[in-house]
């Protein structure tokens, strides 16, 4: 890598400890992909020779680790930028492939892997009841059987609480606890992702709405002569993607259905642009109709916030120009646009490819309108 950026690679089972020297030289390019509503993922791809070593140590490290009780093997990637170290990616290892030479060429291996929700999705835990417990005390208590590998729950209460009655039903766990803790998130309009934390071996197990305040990163310049600072940015606008859902809530009494509209008015998801997308569509939430009022509004709410998003825009930038490494699932300002397209937007997902002498990002942006709602952005 070039002299300002350094990347430190750990890999070993639960603790990962840094690679042999062999390894970083043998290390061609890193790929590392974040997005919201996907698990994270990471390629590493290595120059090797029929007689490396690497042949030998990915066979013997990955065929341990595939037995039954065995942890799977750890990945940590930490980029070191202006000399602050910066937690990349933390994840595991699904799998190796190992492309052969040949004409006296050298092949490559090429390692792939996901973030640490993968750990989550190993055991069948069905079964598992839950007695008098709201759902962020489960999400607390699945989380916890984690802490070897850092992981660190952050789970924020829905806005519509359905705490169960033990006399009237007790939850139970369904699937995986990767598979639970998605369907739990689904049904009170929360989102869950693991991404790393601020330390090195830290993650932040995070169970809540998707957050869209906060203090916006560094201006993405386009076409500002010596203040660009990112080599391409496309915008799109899509005027059907508004809907507006309609739940049904059934009286006891009557066992009469009552509709209930539910817009999307989320304080932690505020307008990014002054003129939003039209509601083009209307969606009856028939099924909710057995669900009890919380439950119901909960699944409104999850509904609405999927239509919000009409305005989109997608770019490339090199990291070591813009100064920072641009974070997924945080605001960002835009300028040079015009006046449609400026302003804040969402960063819905990102991916970083690193090689030699070389750091670049692509991204994709996302907010719900035209025309920014503030006259200026951080620069």
């Amino acid at each position: 890598m070039s002299s300002a950026v350094h990347l430190s690679l750990l890999i070993g089972p639960i603790v990962p400890i840094p690679v042999p020297a062999m390894m970083i030289d043998a290390l061609e390019s890193v790929s590392v992909t974040s997005a919201t509503g996907a698990s994270s993922g990471f390629q590493l791809r290595f120059k090797v020779t029929s007689r490396s070593a690497l042949n030998t140590i990915f066979l013997i490290a990955v065929g341990q680790n595939t037995s039954i009780g065995t942890p799977p093997l750890r990945v940590v990637l930490i980029v070191t930028l202006g000399g602050r170290p910066q937690p990349l990616f933390d994840g595991v290892v699904t799998n190796v492939e190992v492309q052969a030479g040949q004409n006296k060429q050298p092949g490559s291996i090429t390692v792939t892997g996901e973030d640490l929700t993968k750990v989550m999705d190993l055991i069948d835990f069905s079964g598992l009841p839950y007695p008098a417990m709201p759902i962020e005390a489960r999400v607390a208590l699945i989380c916890a059987k984690y802490a070897a590998f850092g992981i660190i729950p952050l789970p924020i209460p829905a806005f519509f609480p359905d705490v169960p009655i033990p006399v009237e039903r007790i939850p139970a766990h369904k699937g995986t606890d990767l598979a639970y803790l998605q369907q739990l998130a689904e049904e009170v309009g929360h989102v869950f992702y693991i991404e790393p934390g601020e330390a090195p071996l830290t993650n932040i197990a995070y169970f809540g709405p998707e957050i869209k305040v906060g203090p916006p990163q560094p201006a993405l310049n386009i076409d500002m002569d010596a203040h660009t600072n990112v080599e391409s940015l496309n915008f799109s606008f899509d005027p059907t993607k508004g809907v507006l859902p309609i739940v049904f809530i059934q009286n006891q009494l009557t066992r009469v259905p009552i509709p209930i509209p539910i817009p999307n008015l989320n304080p932690l998801q505020p307008p990014l642009g002054m003129l939003p997308a039209p509601i083009a569509n209307i969606r009856m939430m028939k099924d909710t109709a057995k669900l009890n009022p919380m439950q119901a509004i909960s699944q409104g709410l999850s509904e609405a916030k999927k239509s919000q998003d009409a305005v989109t825009a997608s770019g490339t930038l090199d990291v070591l120009r813009y100064g920072r490494i641009l974070k997924p699932r945080k605001l960002v300002g835009v300028r040079g646009a015009g006046i449609a397209y400026d302003g804040l937007y969402y960063v819905s997902s990102v991916t970083s490819t690193l090689k030699r002498g070389e750091f670049k990002q692509s991204f994709n942006l996302s907010r719900n309108g035209l025309i920014s709602i503030t006259p200026k952005v951080p620069v």
